[in-house]
């Protein structure tokens, strides 16, 4: 039979547990929306996202989270046409803050670049005269603005050596970003075996565009480049249709279709939107428009914790502290239905027991948000503090206590 203490060490020990029992069973709540915001507005009903007339997959995602509000086929793999060349974008920005090459490189038009994307192949072409070279970065900017295939093929050349050898630093950087369903084996995007993506993998991209190097990114905005002589627009219609537009690329050939990966930002939220597959023109641009004013209209995104900022304490067991702050080393976002932030739920998942020592930054535990019963968003909790273990007798009392709780 277990000894079992009467009196004040009875009360005490009813005490210890209750109070341990709170620290496992209460859940943080959502951050406070900041002094002086605005009441939240009143919930809406969120009607379907506008389904694109024609399309092979679709999504539109929120920026912040990488949420997908809505989509269809947005996992199937698709050719990804000259929205490609938002990869070699990304790749030639990344070598450039690495240092392997700059903005005034002089990069050659070559013979290979001219022939296989030139004028004479009835693709889109920039107009760099074959066998001479230009600034990298005006060359970025023909391949940007003007599509152009040939300007693309001398880019990849430049920083790789060859084409091939260039698809082989796209495809480890799309890994990096998390395109776990793409596949690149040239930089321009002209069908060919094994060069795939997915919807969804092309709105990540373009989300680490638009946060890895704005700069870069600035150049799917302009409206219109000249090389040679030669003025060409740049083929994004919504540039022309709502100022809050500013990227990123359009693609087409005769097997992917038309196709659009759009973003625009309005206040402080920004969307991004993929329409792969569409019937022209004007119908890739009028069907990812209205996705983009329907995401806008009907969603919005709340940052819920912020580092640095204790989400919960838990009780320590032989420790020097009996306490150990918790919060998040990331912010926590979460993208909602409007009005609907009051109604987020956030719970912990956290050990029953911790025990010392504990090291800051360790994770002890996971905090997450539901929404109608479904997780919408979740982080790990790490400690913010260290908690050195504590001395012989301190661990000795602590020991018995642990024992005592779990009969």
């Amino acid at each position: 039979m277990k000894f079992r203490p009467t009196g004040p060490l009875t009360v005490l020990a009813a005490a210890a547990t209750f109070a341990f029992g709170l620290a496992f069973a209460q859940a943080p709540a959502p951050a406070p929306q900041p002094a002086g915001a605005a009441p939240a507005a009143q919930a809406v009903a969120i009607p379907p996202a506008p389904r694109p007339s024609q399309a092979t997959a679709w999504l539109v995602m929120d920026y912040a989270t990488g949420q997908v509000l809505a989509g269809e086929n947005v996992d199937e793999q698709v050719e990804p046409a000259s929205i490609t060349k938002v990869m070699t974008s990304y790749v030639i920005a990344a070598e450039m803050a690495a240092g392997r090459v700059k903005p005034d490189d002089q990069v050659l038009m070559s013979e290979r670049a001219w022939r296989e994307g030139g004028a004479r192949t009835d693709g889109s072409f920039s107009g760099f005269p074959v066998n001479q070279t230009a600034p990298l970065v005006e060359m970025e900017k023909g391949m940007a603005v003007q599509s152009g295939n040939d300007a693309a093929i001398a880019l990849a050349e430049h920083v790789a050596g060859t084409q091939e050898a260039f698809a082989d630093l796209m495809n480890s950087y799309a890994a990096k970003i998390g395109m776990k369903n793409s596949h690149f084996v040239n930089a321009h995007g002209l069908s060919a075996e094994g060069h795939y993506s997915t919807a969804r993998d092309l709105a990540l991209l373009g989300r680490a565009f638009v946060r890895d190097y704005p700069e870069q990114y600035g150049y799917n905005k302009i409206k219109e480049f000249t090389v040679n002589g030669i003025t060409q627009p740049n083929r994004n219609l919504l540039l022309w249709r709502d100022s809050s537009v500013d990227g990123i690329k359009t693609g087409h050939h005769s097997k992917a279709g038309y196709c659009l990966m759009s973003s625009a930002q309005r206040g402080d939220q920004r969307l991004v939107a993929v329409l792969m597959g569409g019937a022209s023109e004007r119908q890739r641009a009028d069907d990812s428009l209205a996705l983009l004013n329907w995401g806008f209209r009907f969603h919005e995104t709340h940052r819920l914790y912020e580092p640095g900022k204790p989400v919960a304490s838990l009780k320590v067991w032989k420790g020097k502290a009996d306490q150990v702050q918790l919060g998040v080393a990331e912010p926590l976002l979460v993208s909602v239905g409007r009005g609907r932030y009051g109604d987020l739920k956030p719970a912990m998942e956290v050990p029953r027991s911790l025990v010392a020592p504990i090291a800051a930054g360790q994770q002890i535990g996971t905090v997450k948000v539901s929404l109608d019963g479904q997780v919408v968003a979740e982080a790990p909790l790490v400690a913010a503090n260290a908690v050195e273990e504590a001395g012989f007798f301190k661990r000795l009392w602590d020991a018995f206590w642990m024992w005592w709780e779990s009969e």
